[in-house]
């Protein structure tokens, strides 16, 4: 059976990269009919955070992300917490020792730092010098009589070279002389990560182990390392670097890279998943598809359409991908399309404004697509349909471009007005735009030259919904109110 597993340190919040491995590690398994586990490696406590379990789990529900056996979960391969774990891999690191795999360091901090700083000055790779290994059976014995703390390293073979089938980079190739001789279990008794993964991947009987790109140099220890305990190793897939736009790694200098971040400004989940999931993946070249649900991703997901070429994280991608999700909930969703707009922009709307609610809820529809894009911004949007009075600057109304001078501005305001003092049809757009074009044909002008003006006007805006709408919005009264003033203005 295919078995994946998401194997996030609980160091803060989930980085969009972790959510993208444990996104193709769930649609892997759930293609193929197989299990999705989470494990917590929480073995480095000195920088595990309080709580951050918890807020993982929760980011992966609302991610639409269920696992099958984790944490609350339990199934047969549990405990899934190392922290819980590691009286067996001390078991297994006694194992390798006695097979001869592994070896004790007695090295010092001291000594460590000295060691790196003579392999810099000499401009040689950084990696343990092996000293303890050569340590006889007898001074091993004295240094651990007197109590010295001691980690065990991996002894890596000096020839040879290390190689494996990746299911996204192809064929990979490390010479086993590149390979540091990695510390497995730590002087505290608590193992690294590199012991630690082996073991539970092989206990925990995971077929496929997906994961970023920073975990290649680490696969020929852990390839050496089953191959030590006699066992085979899962089939790895290296999936490619998140990238900012300038093509450097996704950090926090760049922006933000906490998923937690896009739920706070309102980022639908779904959004979020369809984007992530194209972060290095593609149906295929003859596919122009863009937005995908879950399923359809279950559906459509395999390894072999991963890329291996970074992939840029490009926020206005995110956010085209957010309106189109919010655009298709919205329209799904029954009720009244004004009501449903305020409900989606409540918490954003000043109470006195809620007031007048009939104004309110025309002038939400006048900007129904920019709300759907953001909703926190519909004070930007419609705050001119709440003011006592619009101030309108003469220098906004005279237009060159659409040869509109204050004269013609006059002109067609007066005619506006006339036209609208007398008619009935303020209740639909399409009768207040005919009323209009009535207007402008009778005036001999352009559509632009009387209702550029008639914006200005109305709005005080630079940019706004167009007239028809706006005077719909507004009604009768507010409408010619603020077209007299601009007169007046003029």
């Amino acid at each position: 059976m295919i078995r994946t597993r998401f194997a996030p340190s609980p160091t803060g919040f989930l980085h969009v990269g972790g959510l993208r491995a444990a996104l193709y590690n769930y649609l892997f398994a759930r293609k193929n009919q197989g299990k999705f586990l989470l494990r917590i490696e929480d073995t480095d406590q000195k920088r595990a955070v309080e709580g951050a379990v918890e807020s993982l789990i929760k980011t992966l529900k609302w991610s639409g992300l269920e696992f099958d056996e984790g944490p609350g979960v339990e199934g047969s391969c549990g405990p899934y917490i190392q922290s819980q774990r590691t009286e067996l891999y001390k078991k297994h690191a006694d194992e390798l020792l006695e097979k001869g795999f592994a070896y004790r360091c007695f090295c010092t901090a001291q000594r460590l730092d000295e060691m790196r700083k003579l392999q810099e000055e000499k401009h040689l790779a950084p990696k343990y010098d092996q000293h303890c290994l050569h340590l006889s059976k007898e001074e091993t014995a004295k240094l651990m009589d007197a109590s010295v703390p001691f980690v065990i390293r991996q002894k890596i073979p000096t020839s040879g070279a290390v190689e494996w089938e990746d299911a996204v980079r192809g064929n990979v190739s490390f010479k086993c002389d590149t390979i540091d001789d990695q510390v497995l279990l730590k002087s505290d008794g608590f193992p690294t990560y590199h012991l630690a993964n082996v073991v539970d991947d092989h206990m925990m009987n995971i077929s496929h182990v997906i994961r970023g790109e920073e975990w290649l140099s680490s696969t020929p220890k852990h390839i050496l390392l089953y191959q030590s305990f006699g066992w085979k190793h899962p089939i790895f897939s290296h999936l490619p670097l998140i990238l900012n736009k300038d093509r450097s790694k996704l950090s926090k200098r760049q922006g933000d890279v906490a998923v937690e971040d896009y739920i706070k400004k309102g980022y639908l989940p779904e959004a979020m998943i369809n984007f992530i999931a194209l972060l290095g993946w593609h149906p295929g070249s003859d596919s122009t598809q863009e937005i995908f649900t879950l399923d359809e991703l279950i559906e459509k997901f395999t390894l072999e359409k991963v890329h291996k070429a970074g992939a840029v994280f490009d926020l206005e991608k995110l956010d085209w991908i957010n309106w189109q999700w919010r655009r298709k909930k919205f329209d799904a969703e029954p009720g009244d399309k004004s009501q449903k707009l305020l409900d989606l922009c409540a918490q954003y709307i000043p109470d006195e404004w809620k007031r007048e609610e009939a104004l309110l809820k025309r002038g939400l529809l006048t900007v129904e697509e920019k709300l759907l894009q953001d909703p926190s911004k519909v004070k930007d949007h419609i705050s001119f349909y709440f003011k006592d009075e619009v101030k309108v600057d003469p220098a906004m109304v005279a237009n060159p471009k659409m040869k509109v001078d204050l004269e013609i501005a006059k002109k067609g305001l007066e005619a506006i007005i006339k036209a609208l003092e007398d008619f009935d049809g303020f209740d639909e757009q399409e009768k207040i735009k005919n009323r209009l074009m009535e207007v402008i044909a009778g005036l001999g002008l352009k559509n632009g030259q009387v209702l550029w003006p008639a914006r200005v006007a109305l709005t005080g805006e630079q940019f706004s919904p167009g007239v028809f709408e706006v005077i719909w919005a507004l009604g009768k009264e507010k409408a010619l109110i603020r077209l007299k003033r601009a007169v007046n203005t003029l």
